[in-house]
């Protein structure tokens, strides 16, 4: 039996190139070789793409410093309807795609830009499609259709760059602390918690760094919970609940050092001790935001749990983390699925 032929994205232009190094080496590892023919096609931060053999990151156990090695061959596009491919720019040899397993986190990875190139090339792909990854990725279009749908987020205020910030407006809405955010982005990239209105004034300057979009948000105090989705034989499935506890000597909230540089940064707690009752809530509240968001296949609903028991929704993350520290397989892995198995169901859910 042939092997099936893989392509495995990483990198990316954004601010999560690193974080998608992380993945990309931690998925290479663990994929069956027996099964995949593995293409490593690696994107620098110019947006140039490249195929690599197996050796194609440097400094790859540094988290800050990881990065893609000069070796590889530059790829381009043929574009001719159904038979569209990949090529390689040197001799113009086709690169033969039965699927691709896009790891590229953030903008032009994320948010449905990938995801289009994809569908024009006509090569099947791991994850959301272009409607469920743009929406997922916007906080303030998720939100909107999450509270349509009467599910609990978060009070807000979006603000676009050329907007005139009214103060008042938004510390008599939110008030203080509040989380001030990127509108498209992940990893908590952009993110800072304001608590007067010199902080504020300086989390909406560096979180339009990142996006001409921005989302303030009120505190919610409650406990940080994860659910895990996957899709598997068409049935939508949720994990246990993982919780997070940011080190709060370290980290004021679960930063994109606590996440991806400090293995430190928070304590994960998988399963986390909940009623029976919590659990079922958070879950039954996970497959519906997916399902009202349009994912597939994979994704990660962050929530805030409260005292008296209200889930509110924090964010859905369409293509989740693998790095070794991720909650995401960390919490298949403690349902019995393997880093492994959990690659070949994604893969086979998109093969033709």
């Amino acid at each position: 039996m042939s092997k099936v032929s893989l392509g495995l994205i990483f990198g990316g232009q954004s601010q999560e190139h690193e974080v998608s190094l992380q993945s990309a080496k931690n998925i290479y590892e663990a994929v069956n070789k027996d099964k995949y023919d593995i293409k490593l096609i690696g994107v620098d931060k110019e947006g140039n793409w490249f195929l690599f053999d197996k050796a194609f990151l440097e400094n790859e156990n540094d988290p800050k410093n990881i990065k893609l090695k000069k070796n590889g061959i530059e790829l381009g596009f043929s574009l001719r309807g159904k038979n569209s491919k990949l090529i390689k720019l040197d001799n113009k040899e086709e690169i033969n795609l039965d699927i691709v397993f896009s790891i590229i986190h953030g903008t032009i990875g994320e948010d449905g830009a990938l995801q289009g190139m994809l569908k024009v090339l006509n090569i099947p792909f791991v994850g959301a499609g272009i409607l469920g990854s743009a929406v997922g990725m916007d906080k303030e279009i998720m939100k909107r259709l999450l509270i349509n749908a009467g599910i609990k987020t978060s009070n807000y205020i979006a603000i676009r760059e050329k907007d005139i910030v009214d103060y008042e407006k938004i510390e008599e809405k939110l008030g203080y602390p509040m989380f001030v955010k990127p509108a498209n982005m992940g990893s908590s990239v952009g993110i800072n918690k304001a608590k007067n209105k010199t902080e504020l004034k300086e989390a909406i300057s560096e979180a339009f760094k990142y996006d001409n979009k921005i989302i303030i948000e009120e505190f919610i105090k409650g406990r940080e919970i994860e659910c895990a989705i996957l899709e598997k034989n068409g049935e939508i499935l949720a994990s246990g609940i993982g919780e997070i506890t940011p080190n709060l000597d370290k980290h004021e909230f679960y930063s994109y050092e606590a996440k991806y540089i400090d293995e430190n940064g928070a304590k994960l707690e998988i399963p986390a001790k909940l009623e029976t009752e919590i659990v079922k809530k958070v879950q039954n509240i996970s497959k519906e935001v997916f399902k009202i968001l349009e994912c597939k296949d994979i994704a990660r609903v962050d929530s805030f749990l409260c005292e008296n028991g209200d889930v509110y929704v924090n964010e859905i993350n369409t293509l989740p983390g693998f790095t070794k520290i991720s909650m995401y397989p960390k919490l298949w892995n403690e349902e019995g699925i393997s880093y492994s198995e959990l690659i070949d169901i994604l893969i086979k859910n998109n093969l033709k």
